[in-house]
């Protein structure tokens, strides 16, 4: 049992089995394209903003209490790794999302705010410039601040802060974006 617990690629793919099961066992066989992107976006989404509360909740405010030396460990092995799957379920909650809308035929109406579609559209709006700030603004000042790129000691510290700063405004819009899709319907 610790031998497959242990490997996460063979837990994804058992989870990945079960829940096609699931799906097509509740559904009689009759799941289509909406049903598929609806389940990657929700899956990618939780990813995602997962991620977001850890780095914000968890490693942001504890990083200044970790000694100097065991701080490396955080900066060259946990933050890169997190990072990663941060930036690309962004990425895919964003494409899954957009695709659901546009299976659904309310992609444009959305996107332009038109009334029956206006809180799924602030939800998409709002998801839209967090999923800015990860890949143009986060990313790339993390990207200084763990040293992957090199930067002197005081653009580090600039790119952290910026990093955290547009970190913590995805936070906040986090609580909005949440809001408008859970209720839309």
């Amino acid at each position: 049992m610790a031998k497959f617990f242990g490997n996460l690629h063979l837990v994804l793919a058992a989870g990945l089995l079960l829940a096609i099961i699931v799906m097509f066992g509740a559904h009689a066989g009759l799941v289509d394209a909406n049903t598929i992107f609806r389940w990657l976006h929700v899956f990618f989404g939780i990813t995602w903003i997962g991620l977001l509360y850890y780095f914000n909740f968890v490693q942001i405010p504890t990083m200044p209490k970790i000694p100097a030396e065991l701080k490396p460990g955080v900066s060259r092995h946990i933050a890169p790794a997190a990072l990663f799957f941060f930036r690309w379920a962004a990425a895919l909650t964003v494409l899954t999302g957009l695709t659901v809308a546009w299976i659904s035929g309310y992609i444009a109406q959305a996107l332009t705010l038109q009334k029956p579609y206006l809180l799924i559209g602030i939800g998409m709006w709002l998801a839209l410039v967090m999923a800015f700030n990860v890949w143009f603004v986060i990313w790339p000042n993390q990207k200084k601040a763990l040293g992957i790129v090199p930067a002197e000691d005081a653009v580090k510290a600039k790119a952290a802060t910026t990093a955290m700063i547009f970190s913590r405004i995805n936070t906040m819009l986090s609580l909005a974006m949440l809001y408008c899709m859970v209720n839309f319907s």
